[in-house]
């Protein structure tokens, strides 16, 4: 038998196998350490301190911490064996992220799929012996003729103990329920995006058609890494990891259902029907699908249509009998998120050509009207959720959201929560990168300037109307003078640039001691980072539009979905080519596509059909199979 441990997490006692890491001792007791890479020491964040006598650190703590944090018992819970007793702080995890809880979405006709009828019946008699169940869809003519099993175990007690007073339950024409005396103006529907990130609940009264509580939290499946592929490598190397991923995943959307209800006055047996927006790698997890054929050619669904989905099969506290709809995918990459989202934003039905564009580790683009849809996915990186960035976190207080070099040198940051800030969210970082290339502090190739440039002197005038020629010693990179006197505020910002270790940084926000390690900074790492998924996203856009026989002029408007889009500078998207340049107006922060998308599901029969009709309207452009997107993604790196 092998030897135990005895551990204390944030005065939690757990007790595990001598020799595991404290990483995957904490998370199968369910102690939650913040991680995007999944526990394999590439993301450098999930951080423990040992209260009394650390371990030595390791080579990559010592590259992840400064001298006075190895004093003080940081360490790399992913790095570090459980080897002795210990007791150990784990910081607090983000639950709660700045999220996108609406979105850009469409009227609908209030036809819900679940409806109720009070009936007032006539008691049997020996004259009368029509059957408990007829008596009832007697009354139920034009709504189904249908029934569950489940309705005829406390039907006969139900009709009797109400004087046959009742309101019968029918969803999608069967009837699901019946229950004692007028419930009719109590339906509720919950509707789910389960993004890989943060997921949104939103309980909708289904008699009105109007939300009455949003909720959202960070996605329980994160120390399993930040994206799909992450997750799904984590089920291929452990079999026992899919039910552990399934239970976190119905864990988190339990746990937002029982606070939507809690916070909207509804009980969970009044919610009759559930929508689910999220990518297939989600649904799969969330229904205990083996996704392995979506990690590895060809890229194979188990399904585009599900069979029949309760709520009940996605842990949702609600009604026994509650269905769940679960929106189809179009592809391993292209999934029901989508759907949803082309369902809220109306593309199908829009005779201009726009551009729908899901930014985030996986990134779906569709381009099309009213006449046709082509989509495909990117593999953008963990950059934009702010992970493989040596400052990164996520959306939360603390994270810089924004960044803008004012004329006189000054640097602006915006941070949410208005309080100090600790690292940098993905908005912030594609502004900075933006920014300083604006600037002349990071040249078109994404390298650091090796000195800050001199300020450029007022440009002469010239004969040829609207002409600026660049001054012949000026060292000022041609792009970097769209905005006057760009050198200046360049110059002023010299300082700002640190060297840790052998890389070269540029800060952010000092710390007290000016110590730049301890500071909030960009590296030169990071802009390759953002370099790298900024150019899949673009070959992506760039290659429809040729698939299409399209030029960037003929886009009408770019829909930004997502949170990251919500929150994302349209200047500065289009300044390091990231969405095609289009003008700043006609970018649009469509916000939670997918969670209207879910709700319109739920009050529309008619849309929800709609939805189902993309998968024919929808057509889907491999990138992975093409033997020129290396080259294409090389040519889209530059700023």
């Amino acid at each position: 038998m092998s030897q135990r441990v005895d551990l204390r997490f944030n005065d939690r006692p757990v007790r595990v196998p001598q020799g595991v890491t404290l990483f995957d001792a904490a998370s199968w007791n369910g102690i939650a350490i913040d991680s995007t890479c999944g526990g394999h020491g590439t993301c450098k964040k999930c951080r423990i301190r040992f209260k009394a006598d650390p371990p030595v650190p390791t080579s990559l703590d010592l590259r992840a911490y400064t001298a006075a944090e190895i004093k003080d018992g940081w360490r790399l819970a992913c790095r570090t064996p459980a080897s002795t007793d210990a007791d150990i702080e784990v910081p607090p995890l983000v639950t709660r992220p700045k999220a996108a809880i609406v979105g850009v979405g469409r009227q609908v006709i209030l036809r819900p799929a679940v409806r109720k009828r009070y009936l007032e019946l006539a008691e049997p008699a020996l004259a009368d012996q029509v059957t408990d169940l007829e008596r009832v869809l007697g009354g139920l003519t034009d709504l189904g003729q249908a029934a569950d099993l489940a309705v005829l175990r406390s039907l006969g007690g139900t009709l009797r103990a109400s004087d046959f007073k009742v309101t019968a339950v029918v969803a999608d024409e069967t009837l699901i329920a019946v229950e004692p005396g007028d419930t009719t103006g109590r339906a509720f529907g919950l509707a789910f995006d389960l993004g890989t990130t943060t997921v949104v609940a939103t309980l909708l009264d289904l008699t009105t058609g109007t939300p009455v509580a949003v909720e959202s939290m960070l996605n329980k499946q994160q120390p399993f890494g930040a994206d799909v592929i992450a997750r799904i490598s984590a089920t291929m190397l452990d079999p026992a990891a899919r039910d552990r991923l399934r239970q976190l995943a119905q864990e988190t959307l339990a746990e937002l259902a029982t606070a939507a209800c809690q916070a909207g006055g509804a009980a969970p047996d009044e919610v009759y029907e559930v929508a689910l927006a999220g990518n297939a790698t989600m649904v799969h997890l969330v229904l205990g699908i083996d996704p392995e054929p979506l990690g590895v050619a060809p890229f194979i669904l188990s399904a585009r249509l599900l069979p029949e989905v309760r709520a009940s099969d996605l842990g949702v506290p609600a009604h026994p009998q509650a269905r769940a709809v679960v929106f189809p995918a179009f592809g391993a990459y292209v999934g029901g998120d989508i759907t949803a989202g082309l369902l809220a934003s109306g593309m199908d039905r829009d005779p201009r050509i726009r551009l729908f564009i899901d930014i985030g580790t996986n990134c779906e683009i569709v381009l099309g009207g009213r006449d046709w849809l082509l989509a495909t996915a990117a593999p953008a990186g963990p950059a934009f959720e702010g992970a493989s960035v040596r400052c990164g976190m996520r959306a939360a207080d603390g994270a810089i959201e924004a960044v803008e070099i004012t004329g006189d040198g000054d640097l602006k940051l915006t941070v949410i929560g208005d309080t100090e800030p600790a690292g940098l969210c993905g908005s912030g970082l594609v502004d900075a990168v933006a920014a300083l290339t604006e600037a002349g502090l990071i040249d078109s190739s994404g390298r650091f300037a090796q000195q800050a440039p001199e300020p450029s002197p007022a440009p002469e005038h010239s004969s040829a109307p609207g002409h600026s020629p660049i001054p012949e010693h000026s060292s000022v990179p041609e792009h970097s003078l769209d905005a006057a006197g760009a050198g200046a505020p360049a110059a002023a910002l010299a300082d700002r640039f640190a060297t840790i270790g052998k890389e070269r940084v540029f800060v952010l926000h000092w710390s007290a001691d000016r110590d730049p390690a301890a500071s909030v900074y960009l590296s030169q790492r990071d802009v390759r980072e953002l370099q790298f998924a900024k150019a899949a996203i673009a070959t992506g856009w760039r290659i429809l539009l040729e698939e299409a026989g399209l030029e960037t002029q003929d886009i009408k408007q770019v829909l930004l979905a997502g949170s990251f889009g919500s929150y994302l500078n349209a200047r500065s998207a289009i300044r390091i080519g990231l969405v095609p340049d289009v003008g700043p107006r006609r970018i649009i922060a469509a916000g939670n596509v997918a969670g209207e998308g879910a709700k319109m599901a739920l009050l529309s029969q008619r849309d929800r059909a709609a939805a189902l009709s993309l998968l024919e309207e929808v057509t889907y452009v491999e990138l992975s199979d093409r033997a020129d997107f290396n080259d294409r993604f090389i040519a889209q790196l530059g700023l």
